[in-house]
């Protein structure tokens, strides 16, 4: 036997136990809840987000500030993780879930300083979240397609307290006329919706195309500026003469021969434009490219085309147009078309947009969003992208609830009621569960400029005398009937955000050990610059 200590792991692996990992990783989903925290509801403030090649994003997106932030720290990773989940699965509330998630790790912080072990706090939370998903059921309204009304008040909530917030009636009933327009079958795709962007105009121009419109010009200039009653090929080959896929040599021995190969690939490509024109194309969206000289020949035709079409515009032209995309010169054919009313273009400065309008009965259009700003174009994108997301999901559950805080307060007052049924040191976690629920309409009162302890009181007294849909109306700084005032969201939206953030807080408090290597040119861990002596 030897003094000599043993060595398990190598010198630059950093290692944190016990009380001091779970603290670091508290922390960390703290600030991550911190940072989003502002931007929550109508009067929720911006956040400008500067890329080290000075790209600039304005936004209070959610998602989109975590993701361009570049976060390192592990648990904060995972916060961000829940915020992708959050959007992926119903497209909002993604800080909503962000912040419950870190008000559920503080709280959970001062069971711990209580002696309370990590497993019971994750036992009461699991009970308060399985408990939660009962009472939204009970709480939830039913709506169907025909509810347009409620359908564009669902879209002009998800838009409150963006920038496009004061056209947001008008967004809202081009969301609704747009997903019944490309539902088939009782499905939707939001791919069928593309959202394109113009710099021109102001915000309220935006329109809904029926239809689909490129970010792509003519490729000749001679081209027919528009074409009417537009019989439109989609082919997904090139109308060149193919290199071939391997080095090839051509031995030419005389100028005749020379004459003889060029005169060959000119008649190649005159035989492909033929092809097209005896089909009775007068428009072709080329997926490849097209050779100068079928160019030439295309416009002699007053054939309208576009190349380099990406294959997702492609799909979209063709559930708009009713045409086949077609792998094959031969199998190009007058059923294998697509019609319309007009296929023209467009141009605003440097800038030209195709459009395709017209289209009957199209299973995809174009949302074409104008604005003076990039920055204020994507963001307003974000903001439909939104909107489009909570109706879809609110169509496809046909369930919604009370927003304005309401339906936090109502759940915090159920699972409060719940806990009190229980025996076990579980009812405390269950109790900070329900208090962890009250920091969103606390966080729209602070975030409104109202004081949020009068709020939070007067809330919690309007439920306890059984007024369950009373919200706060951050446009009268009221508390109102949420229903009455026309703010609603879509059940899925608040069962993903308690899912998403039970789960993580409760995976979060779990750990009791971090081991993480350093990185050697840095000298800086995976733990950031985040104390671990908090």
């Amino acid at each position: 036997m030897t003094d000599k200590p043993i060595v398990l792991m190598p010198e630059d692996v950093q290692r944190i136990l016990g009380k001091d990992a779970q603290r670091n990783n508290i922390m960390a989903a703290k600030m991550v809840a911190e940072i989003v925290k502002t931007t929550l509801g109508p009067k929720g403030m911006d956040k400008m987000l500067v890329s080290p090649t000075n790209d600039i994003i304005i936004t209070n997106d959610g998602v989109t500030i975590l993701e361009e932030m570049q976060i390192e720290h592990p648990a904060a990773k995972m916060m961000v993780e829940i915020a992708k989940t959050q959007e992926d699965e119903v497209g909002d509330g993604t800080t909503t879930a962000v912040m419950i998630a870190g008000k559920l790790l503080e709280n959970a912080e001062k069971l711990l300083d209580k002696k309370i072990h990590p497993t019971v706090i994750t036992k009461g939370y699991r009970i308060a979240a399985d408990k939660a998903q009962e009472i939204l059921m009970d709480l939830a309204l039913r709506i169907t397609t025909e509810d347009e009304e409620v359908l564009k008040q669902i879209a002009m909530t998800a838009m409150t307290g963006k920038g496009a917030e004061h056209s947001r009636e008008k967004f809202a009933e081009i969301i609704v006329k747009a997903i019944k327009q490309v539902e088939d079958n009782g499905k939707v795709d939001l791919n069928d919706i593309k959202i394109e962007k113009s710099k021109r105009d102001g915000i309220k121009d935006t329109e809904l195309i029926q239809g689909i419109v490129l970010d792509k010009e003519k490729v000749s200039y001679d081209m027919p500026k528009d074409v009417r009653d537009a019989k439109i090929g989609l082919i997904d080959f090139s109308l060149e003469i193919k290199n071939p896929e391997v080095d090839t040599k051509i031995s030419i021995t005389s100028p005749e021969q020379l004459q003889t190969f060029v005169m060959q690939e000119e008649r190649e490509i005159k035989a492909m434009v033929e092809k097209v024109k005896l089909s009775g194309a007068n428009v072709v969206f080329c997926q490849k490219g097209i050779d100068d000289f079928a160019q030439y020949l295309l416009t002699k035709e007053k054939i309208y085309a576009c190349r380099r079409v990406a294959r997702s515009d492609m799909e979209k032209i063709a559930k708009a147009t009713g045409g086949k995309i077609v792998s094959n010169l031969n199998e190009l054919n007058p059923f294998e078309l697509g019609n319309a009313n007009i296929v023209e273009e467009v141009k605003y400065g440097e800038d030209a947009l195709t459009y395709i309008r017209g289209c009957q009965n199209p299973k995809a259009l174009t949302i074409l969003i104008h604005g003076g700003s990039g920055y204020v174009i994507e963001e307003v994108k974000r903001a439909i992208k939104d909107g489009l997301g909570d109706v879809l999901c609110a169509l496809q559950s046909g369930l919604v609830v009370p927003g304005g805080g309401a339906i936090e307060i109502e759940l915090a007052k159920r699972i409060r009621e719940f806990s009190q049924g229980l025996s076990g040191r579980e009812q405390l976690a269950v109790e900070e569960f329900a208090s962890a629920l009250e920091f969103i309409p606390v966080t729209l009162a602070e975030n409104a400029g109202i004081d949020p302890i009068d709020i939070l009181t007067e809330l919690k007294s309007r439920h306890d005398s059984g007024e369950k849909n009373a919200g706060l109306n951050l446009f009268t700084n009221k508390i109102e009937n949420a229903l009455e005032a026309r703010i609603i969201e879509p059940l899925k939206i608040k069962s993903q955000a308690i899912n998403s953030a039970s789960d993580v807080s409760i995976m979060i408090l779990r750990i009791d050990d971090i081991i993480s290597s350093t990185d050697k040119t840095s000298g800086i861990g995976p733990m950031g610059n985040i104390p671990q002596d908090y």
